[in-house]
């Protein structure tokens, strides 16, 4: 189980280390809670663990959240737990039993922790007031990470809402080529520019300077990068069409296919590369 250092709990001047897996069960800091207690958390806890009482209720948390728990090798602890002889560690429990209520972590961040339910049950055995403090201050951790998701709900749905929109008008506006017309896939164009032009632009270069006669220059100068792009594949696939003899009306089609496929694809890349929108 790979952990992720959540936050810590700060309870009557002692830091509770958190870390959770999948950002749903936490795990807190067993060996955190019981330096309150003693300079020995290792001790602490394997005393606590002889416990029959704590044994039964560490398995029942087993029982139910666990169902590759080992109930023989627990039976068996259990009858034994309060004999003077008797001995529990973390490992030694999570070993034979299969447990994944407490872990036990080597490393900078490690020591043994439990999960939240078992936790608790463990400050309360230290001191029910420091369990009171721990509270206090999980509740406090726990409400402002509800806040936090509560505003990351509402920016990505706002956010999501825009990213439709400029998808959508972007793609009406001049992403995809316009589908060609009876009219110009009959059409005979005089050169092979201007049939490109049909094809990607939806019109001539003389169309284009006739609805747009204050700007300078001509269609493809203001051609975005995807459309100069993908103009430029049309171009070598043209070539090859005429290689192979294709009537114009048939090569309009082809190159349209073309032209729709890779404009498409490229949009979406654009629109998933932008930094804080996600794709819905």
């Amino acid at each position: 189980m790979s952990k992720i250092i959540k936050d810590t709990i700060h309870a009557n001047g002692i830091d509770i280390g958190i870390y959770t897996s999948d950002f749903e069960n936490e795990y807190i800091s067993l060996t955190d809670i019981a330096r309150y207690k003693s300079d020995d958390p290792t001790a602490v806890i394997q005393n606590w663990l002889r416990g029959r009482d704590v044994l039964e209720f560490l398995g029942l948390w087993e029982q139910l959240h666990n169902p590759n728990f080992n109930p023989l090798e627990f039976e068996g602890f259990k009858m034994q737990a309060g004999a003077n002889a008797f001995t529990m560690s973390p490992k030694k429990w999570i070993e034979s039993t299969n447990a994944i209520g407490i872990v036990s972590k080597s490393g900078r961040y490690g020591g043994t922790f439990a999960h939240s339910d078992i936790a608790f049950e463990f400050a309360s055995w230290i001191s029910p007031e420091f369990k009171l403090y721990i509270i206090k201050d999980y509740k406090r951790l726990k409400s402002e990470e509800n806040s936090r998701l509560s505003l990351n709900w509402n920016l990505n749905r706002e956010l999501s809402k825009l990213n439709y929109r400029v998808h959508t008008d972007a793609i009406k506006a001049n992403l995809i080529p316009p589908e060609l017309t009876s009219k110009q896939i009959a059409y005979t164009y005089a050169s092979e520019a201007d049939l490109l032009n049909a094809v990607l632009f939806g019109m001539t270069a003389k169309e284009w300077h006739d609805k747009n006669p204050d700007k300078k220059g001509n269609i493809r100068d203001y051609a975005s990068i995807s459309q100069l792009l993908v103009l430029s594949n049309m171009e070598s696939y043209n070539a090859i069409l005429i290689k192979q003899a294709k009537p114009q009306p048939e090569r309009m089609l082809l190159l349209h296919e073309l032209a729709v496929q890779q404009m498409t694809t490229l949009s979406a890349l654009e629109l998933n590369n932008l930094p804080g929108i996600e794709q819905k």
